[in-house]
């Protein structure tokens, strides 16, 4: 029995890792196109990160990506289309869970 038991456990830590993984990649990932979109609209140093935080704030309004593509297509109008700002998000969720990946080496 304790062997069901430990493996469940261990099923559940396992769990409850990927999904905080997740959270920080997401996290991470909002961040970064926060950055990038803050270069587009001219923004740097301390507006640039007031804004990435703003961006990554956005995505506490509703689950899934779509209140974070909002905001920043939102904000970038005719900056960027909306192929190139879902693209971006794409390659920044691979480059946030390589950064996050390198930190728990």
């Amino acid at each position: 029995m304790t062997t069901m038991k430990d493996r469940e456990n261990a099923f559940e830590n396992k769990f409850a890792h990927d999904a905080e993984m997740q959270f920080k990649a997401e996290a991470r990932r909002n961040k970064l196109l926060g950055l990038w979109a803050a270069d587009l609209l001219g923004k740097s140093g301390n507006d640039a990160q007031a804004y990435a935080q703003e961006v990554v704030k956005s995505d506490f309004e509703e689950p899934g990506d779509e209140d974070v593509y909002r905001k920043v297509s939102g904000d970038l109008g005719d900056r960027a289309d909306e192929a190139t700002i879902r693209a971006k998000m794409v390659s920044l969720m691979t480059e946030a869970k390589a950064q996050i990946m390198e930190e728990h080496d």
